[in-house]
């Protein structure tokens, strides 16, 4: 499992298995290799569904992005 949290807060958001991680990180763009945090906004999370993401991933995003214009979302192993 891993925790998915507000990167400028810590706040935890929720907790995604292994193909929900696997899905952002083929899906999301990273900095570098061993980078583990997004940029997440509507146009993202619609990306993320059309390529299968699970209701629970696509819950704990809208949720964090509410109707912000997007926020930056890490992940870590829990």
């Amino acid at each position: 499992m891993f925790a998915l949290s507000l990167k400028d807060t810590g706040a935890l958001l929720g907790t995604i298995d292994d193909a929900d991680l696997q899905l952002l990180i083929d899906q999301l763009e990273e900095e570098h290799e061993t980078d583990t945090d997004y940029y997440v906004c509507p146009d993202t999370i619609e990306i993320l569904e059309v390529n299968g993401a699970s209701a629970g991933l696509l819950k704990i995003l809208k949720d964090a992005v509410g109707d912000s214009e997007g926020v930056d979302v890490a992940w870590k192993k829990v």
